[in-house]
């Protein structure tokens, strides 16, 4: 009894440990942004992956931590296949030094960590509870992050204890909550905006992807998932609606490539993107002043 109390004091001791770390670390995030939604399917990380590559093209430092721990595709849609990491002792401890891409220097260099860089690609990731938990403690508190001006969550589907963990381990400054147009996503994504507000999150807003699909053909938008539903349960949870981001089968193959469909302004997705990156960009500015980094 006393060996087995005495290994929960230990436990006890590691997580504190690690969240007085996680306090330290992000004093030198100017911005926390996560990216959730309350159902999986619905873009959620082509919407984190882009939105970091749009503030990198504008010189901001950003670190991307993609938390989705049973489904990391950042690596695969950023192009990553062989990720530079190494480790660096810290004092007492080890840190992991994330891996930087700049798209061959058409970003600022954009700090990168997934559990998918450390996992066979075809590899299911059978983990309980407490062992991801550890797992995501352990990518807050022992990475080398630095000095950024955002720092962008990609964050798992739904509303459980994995998206607790990471709400409450940091203190955000916003939540973007992506749904697209159909009753059932938005059913689940109104959970999820009431849990942000719920946590005191700042500033939460709504994203409505695949809004529509670009016809290849005509160029016409054709309404699959219906039409509005993502505006309305913004003003139904009285938050912001951050605009419609439309289906273009170059997403699709832009992600199999590894190259963020942002990056070919000339889409019709990439502009919507951009206008999105705007947004949080002004309304952050307007909570604390931002300088992009030369």
């Amino acid at each position: 009894m006393e060996e087995g109390q005495k290994t929960n004091s230990e436990q006890m001791s590691s997580i504190e440990i690690r969240r007085r770390r996680i306090r330290e670390k992000e004093k030198k995030w100017r911005y926390k942004i996560a990216i959730l939604s309350g159902k999986g399917g619905v873009g959620k990380s082509t919407i984190s992956v882009n939105l970091s590559v749009a503030l990198a093209r504008r010189g901001y430092r950003v670190g991307l931590f993609d938390a989705d721990v049973h489904g990391p595709d950042v690596a695969k849609m950023m192009g990553i296949q062989d990720p530079e990491i190494s480790t660096e002792k810290m004092g007492d401890h080890t840190e992991l030094v994330p891996h930087e891409t700049d798209f061959g220097e058409k970003t600022a260099p954009i700090k990168v960590l997934t559990l998918g860089f450390f996992v066979e690609e075809d590899q299911p990731i059978i983990w309980r509870g407490p062992v991801i938990m550890k797992a995501i403690w352990q990518f807050l508190a022992d990475v080398k992050w630095g000095e950024l001006d955002f720092f962008i969550v990609d964050l798992p589907p739904g509303t459980g204890d994995k998206v607790l963990t990471v709400a409450k381990s940091i203190d955000l400054d916003a939540a973007l909550v992506v749904t697209t147009p159909q009753e059932v996503s938005l059913l689940d994504c109104g959970k999820a905006v009431s849990l942000m507000r719920k946590l005191g999150v700042p500033y939460v807003a709504v994203i409505e992807n695949m809004s529509y699909l670009i016809c290849p053909h005509c160029g016409g938008r054709i309404y699959i998932f219906g039409k509005g539903g993502g505006k309305k349960l913004a003003e139904r949870e009285g938050v912001d609606f951050l605009g419609e981001i439309p289906f273009d089968l170059r997403v699709r193959e832009a992600g199999d490539k590894g190259i963020p469909i942002i990056l070919l302004e000339e889409s019709e997705v990439a502009k919507a993107l951009m206008k999105l990156a705007n947004w949080l960009e002004k309304k952050m500015k307007e909570k604390r002043p931002i300088s992009a980094a030369k």
